[in-house]
């Protein structure tokens, strides 16, 4: 049977060293009458209302140009192609100050602070605000753990000389570092439609703090209910249910979870993790795809 409608899966440009399975999705799209082209996001002159719909995946370069990212997603959604996760959801979910947002809500997250353009004094004193002798900074935009800084209380001066290098002129977030991301793993919980599908235990390298596949660190399946059910919980604190979204999460010192990203943009679904999962996806898009009114487009 030919193809009735044509997604098409957003991606970026290159994607060398990069780890992607997200073409076991093909497959299961096809036998549901779909057909499926990878396009990068800056891709000009795209025509993208031929598509049914446009999946943001593998764009994992965005957090270089995010307004330049938000731009061509606005021009896909004002092509009237069904865009997921939608734009709305994308441009809350893209600066991280959203955790303080679930935070609001009652969601356990771990304690962030948020700055600019950071001094040597004000470094100092995150570990006072933070009550931790470790702490983590981050870019408030970023992807693929792109300038995560792990530094102690005390850090040598090239290490604390990094740290001010990389944020002096940008926006940062700042959290104490929880030690059970190396001594238990990262957990990731990918839901579909709000519905949990399949988890993951990531764990860093030795020697390392990053969890990354892409900086050595290593995945393996996991089947925790709690894990299922904080991530269930957290849609319910959504603007509207997304598409896709993967929540990862870490235990605090009196073994709670504690909800590390929310990734609603471009994260890593693994569908390899479970036979399974690339079909629950194909049918999540499939039954959106439908549920579409006719004067949408």
């Amino acid at each position: 049977m030919p193809p009735r409608r044509r997604c098409a899966f957003l991606s970026t440009d290159r994607l060398d060293g990069f780890v992607c399975d997200d073409d076991l999705a093909i497959e299961p799209l096809r036998a549901l009458g779909w057909s499926v082209e990878s396009l990068p996001w800056r891709a000009p002159r795209v025509e993208w209302r031929r598509f049914d719909a446009v999946v943001i995946r593998s764009t994992w370069d965005y957090q270089h140009d995010p307004r330049a990212f938000l731009a061509a997603l606005e021009r896909i959604a004002a092509s009237g192609t069904l865009l997921q996760n939608p734009l709305e959801l994308v441009g809350w979910n893209l600066h991280k100050s959203y955790l303080g947002d679930l935070a609001a809500a009652g969601i356990p997250t771990v304690p962030t602070i948020f700055g600019r353009a950071l001094e040597s004094g004000r470094l100092g004193a995150l570990f006072e605000e933070l009550r931790s002798d470790e702490i983590v900074l981050k870019p408030t935009v970023s992807a693929n753990a792109g300038d995560t800084l792990r530094l102690a209380r005390g850090a040598p001066a090239p290490a604390l000389r990094r740290a001010l290098t990389a944020f002096a002129e940008r926006e940062f977030m700042a959290q104490p570092f929880l030690p059970s991301v190396v001594e238990e793993g990262e957990y990731s919980a990918v839901l579909f439609d709000g519905k949990h599908s399949h988890s993951l235990l990531k764990r860093p390298r030795a020697g390392d703090f990053r969890v990354q596949e892409e900086h050595g660190g290593s995945i393996a399946p996991v089947s925790r209910a709690e894990v299922a059910a904080a991530a269930e919980h957290i849609m319910h604190a959504l603007p509207s249910v997304p598409l896709y979204a993967r929540a990862d999460f870490a235990r605090d010192a009196a073994g709670g979870l504690l909800l590390m990203e929310l990734e609603l943009i471009e994260p890593a679904l693994y569908f390899r993790i479970d036979a399974a999962a690339a079909r629950r996806f194909a049918r999540a898009l499939d039954l959106r795809a439908a549920a579409r009114p006719p004067t949408a487009r």
